[in-house]
């Protein structure tokens, strides 16, 4: 028995796309399981993988399930040390769960005003206060991260690793949305959008099912 991965519509299910690059970028092998959100399918989906309540959700080798993201990242880069999910420098590998940790639990004006959807890009989404506070806090993290620990490469802490898999839906947002943010944030987006795991992910997304009409925002869009 292998890994098993409970997903939602990889369209706009942000923390689906978190968990299952941890699997793409670790290099470890997992069967995944889609339902579509808001419907009797996704229902069904989660009570494949109960006590479990949102996706993703993970079934281990062994049969128990694992529910939040932070809690699968910690047990595969436990499970896995060859995959280098963390940074391998202590102060760094601090500061990457630190940021993480902040993503999982706010920005949350963000999260409801630009939801992800990796079906439209909009030229203008009149992000009000409270997003462009957050969009500030992120790029600060950003900048730090770049700053103190990313010289090694492109992504947050130089080497891909799991806080990359955290911000990969910010990034997402930030595109789709087309918010203004500084050159060290447009790179990292565009590191991001190149990424071949988020191609990927995202080429099945458009091959999926109908547009979600919860997700529909009546904003001008652009190619």
């Amino acid at each position: 028995m292998g890994y098993d991965l409970a997903i939602g519509d990889r369209s706009y299910s942000s923390w689906s796309l978190r968990g299952w690059l941890l699997f793409a970028h670790g290099g470890i092998a997992v069967t995944t399981h889609s339902g579509r959100l808001y419907s009797p399918d996704f229902a069904r989906l989660m009570q494949a993988f109960a006590p479990a309540r949102l996706a993703p959700a993970l079934r281990l080798p062994e049969g128990q399930v694992i529910g939040e993201t932070l809690a699968i990242a910690e047990t595969l880069a436990e499970r896995h040390p060859e995959a280098r999910l963390w940074p391998e420098d202590a102060t760094a590998r601090a500061v990457a769960r630190w940021i993480s940790a902040e993503m999982h639990a706010g920005f949350g004006a963000l999260r409801n005003h630009c939801p992800m959807n990796l079906r439209r890009s909009y030229s203008d989404c009149a992000p009000p206060a409270p997003v462009l506070e957050d969009l500030a806090r992120i790029e600060q993290l950003w900048g730090l991260a770049r700053g103190q620990f990313g010289a090694g490469g492109p992504w947050l802490f130089g080497r891909w690793s799991a806080a990359d898999a955290f911000y990969a839906p910010v990034a997402a947002r930030i595109a789709g949305h087309n918010l203004s943010v500084g050159p060290v944030a447009a790179a990292y987006v565009a590191t991001t959008l190149a990424d071949p795991a988020f191609c990927r992910w995202r080429a099945e997304a458009l091959a999926e099912g109908p547009d979600q009409p919860f997700y529909k925002r009546d904003w001008p869009t652009r190619p």
